[in-house]
């Protein structure tokens, strides 16, 4: 597992009831924010970078600990990332918080090395497919990749983490069902390449709970300590209510993103991620600590919004408010 402060197992003190009196052995999870990658690849707009900085700011502030905050590919395929270096540079001045950055070969994991990043990400896809799709290589032909990236990452930078987040985990628009014993492989095939961490995406946003508490518990029995981050997507309305299925079978670690934004822009009718607002109230509300300040965490959505006007974002809690009596 990761040392690099974010993937943290510690304890709460949480009462189940949320109202603050301590308890003993109730679980903290862990919530990664994905907005600044994962969301702005798949929005029209181009955020500045000082809004992107700005939002970072305040997302850090709300005592988020790991981000992923743009990603190592060509500017000409995703200009909304060309300015990734220097919204790295930024995020590194920010005290307690785990850098990461999605990479798609050996060439963006240096520059992202060279930058200074605190953790790798590589996108491998359980549909062959969408493999193709996104990053015109097999699925056979990217485990190969990672053997590279973790080489690079021996060599250069043996303290940084390298994850990945196996995409069309639970389905694929260009492929329909992908085969559960598939995943599991592909899993393995990864962990066995040398990366720290293999967690599972619905990247299209067609996971149901009995699916996603079936193929984590799973993943969990073949890869132990090496399973990973839980990345679901709202697309159908079960965001949520799989996020809880993932839980409920041992899952500590969430993706997420702030207002709702992103998806993937190469694979059709994906959208939707699960919105950290609502992740961290339904959390917060058990009982289980996130380390987050859901007042300033609703606070940063206005950045956001600065940077982006007009783009839609999304979040019951946000428009509910809290309830009366909240405490944080």
């Amino acid at each position: 597992m990761s040392t690099v402060p974010g993937r943290s197992q510690a304890i709460s003190h949480r009462s189940p009831e949320g109202e603050g009196a301590p308890v003993s052995n109730a679980p903290q999870v862990h919530i990664s924010e994905v907005g600044p990658r994962d969301g702005l690849q798949s929005v029209q707009g181009v955020m500045s970078t000082a809004d992107k900085c700005r939002w970072i700011d305040a997302l850090a502030a709300a005592g988020l600990r790991e981000i992923e905050v743009g990603s190592f590919v060509p500017a000409k395929l995703l200009p909304q990332m060309a300015d990734v270096v220097d919204v790295v540079r930024h995020a590194l001045t920010l005290p307690g918080l785990c850098v990461m950055v999605l990479v798609p070969n050996r060439r963006g994991a240096q520059a992202a090395l060279a930058a200074g990043v605190h953790k790798l990400t590589l996108p491998v896809s359980a549909s062959e497919a969408h493999s193709l799709a996104n990053v015109r290589k097999t699925r056979e032909q990217m485990v190969e990749e990672l053997r590279s990236v973790v080489a690079l990452r021996n060599a250069e930078a043996p303290g940084v983490p390298v994850e990945v987040g196996l995409s069309t985990a639970f389905g694929c628009t260009l492929q329909g069902a992908v085969d559960e014993d598939d995943v599991i492989r592909l899993a393995l095939a990864c962990a066995d390449a040398g990366v720290d961490e293999v967690g599972l995406s619905d990247t299209t946003g067609m996971a149901h709970p009995a699916q996603v508490r079936r193929l984590f518990t799973r993943l969990r029995a073949e890869l132990g300590d090496h399973a990973g981050a839980a990345h679901l997507h709202n697309t159908r309305g079960l965001g949520l209510a799989n996020c809880l299925a993932a839980f409920d079978v041992g899952v500590r670690s969430f993706d997420s993103s702030l207002g709702g934004l992103g998806g993937c822009p190469y694979a059709p009718g994906a959208s939707g991620n699960v919105v950290t607002e609502d992740l961290v109230f339904m959390f917060e509300a058990m009982g289980v600590s996130t380390g987050v300040d859901l007042q300033k965490l609703i606070a940063a959505r206005e950045p956001l919004k600065a940077g982006l006007p007009g783009e839609p974002v999304y979040g019951m809690t946000p428009e509910a408010g809290l309830p009366k009596g909240w405490r944080t």
